[in-house]
């Protein structure tokens, strides 16, 4: 784990960095953690869809930054089960600086961007330079909180939106205490601006997703973290992935002045 306020990096390259991961007999999703490339090989069809996915948010909450997909060893066998790049896509989108891309030869995939070979796929990925990123590897402990609003202070100073601070640390605070209170694994705190937006997440351990049903009574104790999200953020989600979960939230300048006036 690395301490709280450092700048994300991609680790050493290198063989122990890179993984094979098997979908189906027919399909692999091969990763590597010192690359922004993720090859997706073989065949495509509804068998793989789940594991396919599974893989490519993996990645995405493993390291942050956008990534190109390179589909030129594929073949889809069934066309709609090539819509997962497209839903994976959607999902990351308002994590801290993700995003994905396609290397697509074939022109075969919709509703994502791509480029026919892959020297233009990475070209484009250079011309939209990663966000700046803060990351935290925090343990599960009552201090964490602490750590995660220092965390966004400095992030909303550096980054020119001082106003989103104060509700940037009443969501964290509440994203992390809830790691703290019920899913009791280390987490990552990791945000990012984007345009005018502070583009917060905190990603567990735990398949135990949040729960949120709406406005809670006056008279009702606890369970009011969720209420606080909502209240601050312009939206905010729970992403499932392979071994736990991504909550996120986005924050929004002009939310915050409505809030004040």
């Amino acid at each position: 784990m690395g301490p709280a306020g450092r700048s994300d990096a991609g680790s050493a390259s290198g063989r122990q960095n890179r993984a094979i991961m098997p979908t189906d007999v027919r399909c692999l999703v091969e990763t590597d953690r010192s690359s922004a490339v993720i090859r997706v090989t073989g065949v495509l069809d509804q068998a793989g869809v789940d594991p396919v996915r599974d893989a490519l948010l993996a990645r995405l909450s493993d390291r942050p930054g956008p990534v190109v997909v390179d589909l030129s060893g594929l073949r889809v066998a069934e066309p709609a089960a090539a819509q997962v790049f497209a839903e994976v896509r959607r999902e990351v989108l308002d994590w801290p600086a993700a995003d994905l891309l396609l290397h697509d030869p074939s022109g075969t995939v919709a509703g994502v961007p791509a480029w026919p070979t892959l020297d233009e796929a990475m070209a484009a990925l250079a011309a939209a330079p990663m966000a700046a990123v803060l990351t935290a590897d925090l343990p599960p402990t009552v201090g964490a909180a602490r750590h995660a609003r220092q965390l966004v202070t400095d992030g909303c100073q550096r980054w020119g939106v001082p106003r989103l601070a104060e509700p940037g640390c009443i969501a964290v605070t509440e994203m992390v205490n809830n790691v703290v209170a019920h899913a009791h694994t280390p987490m990552t705190v990791r945000l990012a601006p984007r345009d005018s937006e502070l583009h917060l997440a905190v990603r567990d351990h735990s398949a135990r997703q949040p729960a949120y049903a709406g406005l809670a009574p006056l008279t009702s104790t606890g369970g009011r973290g969720l209420l606080l999200i909502d209240t601050v953020a312009r939206r905010w989600g729970s992403s499932p992935i392979p071994d736990g979960k991504v909550v996120w939230c986005v924050l929004h300048p002009d939310d915050e002045a409505a809030a004040r006036g």
